[in-house]
């Protein structure tokens, strides 16, 4: 039986943002399903209930259920895998995802009350993230370094960076492992090594290159 990957996108993103990465998966010998759900509007526990049933509803025809999350996207998969209903084996690898918090998302947060709306009901979650990952998943997390985006002048970076996240704040403890990509935040969900870095982590739990 042939092994399953939900993809989740990030914040102000709609499913079909996730085209070239479902696709290159699939090629990899992947069934691969987009998650799309609305960023802003809704809340956290609504979208982390249809995470989980349909993690379980794939569950039933698959040997394994991974979820593979950009930026917000990832940080939902954590919580989704992080306790409530058992889940399916598999893993999880997160694409540019703020896991120790974001220092953009709480540049924004600090506009006011505008910015606190563009956040929406993951605020908390955006800012300060986790403390460390302690799930029984294995978890892979790959980081951009192409400084390009408006998160570089929200976020006040130092070090490397994807222009929106800051690779040390992907660097959670408890990750299984991390790799490091040229490309900007938006450019993982495009580029044909994150796609190839992705399909070795879920295949082996390891990526093809020493971690970061």
């Amino acid at each position: 039986m042939t092994d399953h990957v939900i993809l989740l996108h990030g914040l102000w993103m709609r499913g079909f943002a996730l085209l070239m990465l479902h696709r290159r998966l699939m090629e990899a010998g992947f069934r691969v399903h987009r998650f799309d759900y609305m960023s802003v509007a809704a809340t956290q526990s609504h979208i982390l209930g249809r995470l989980q049933a349909r993690v379980q509803e794939i569950a039933q025809e698959a040997p394994a259920v991974h979820i593979v999350g950009h930026s917000l996207g990832g940080l939902l998969a954590l919580r989704a895998c992080a306790g409530g209903e058992p889940l399916p084996p598999g893993r999880v690898v997160c694409l540019g995802s703020p896991l120790k918090g974001s220092a953009a998302a709480r540049g924004f947060a600090g506009m006011g009350r505008g910015g606190e709306v563009l956040l929406g009901h993951n605020r908390e979650l955006l800012e300060h993230g986790f403390e460390r990952w302690n799930g029984e998943r294995q978890v892979g997390v790959v980081a951009g370094r192409l400084a390009l985006g408006l998160g570089a002048v929200l976020g006040r970076f130092e070090g490397d960076n994807d222009g929106t996240v800051a690779v040390d704040e992907t660097q959670l403890p408890g990750i299984a492992d991390h790799c490091v990509i040229e490309t900007n935040h938006t450019g993982l969900l495009f580029s044909p090594e994150v796609a190839r870095q992705v399909t070795r982590f879920l295949q082996s739990g390891r990526f093809d290159r020493p971690a970061a």
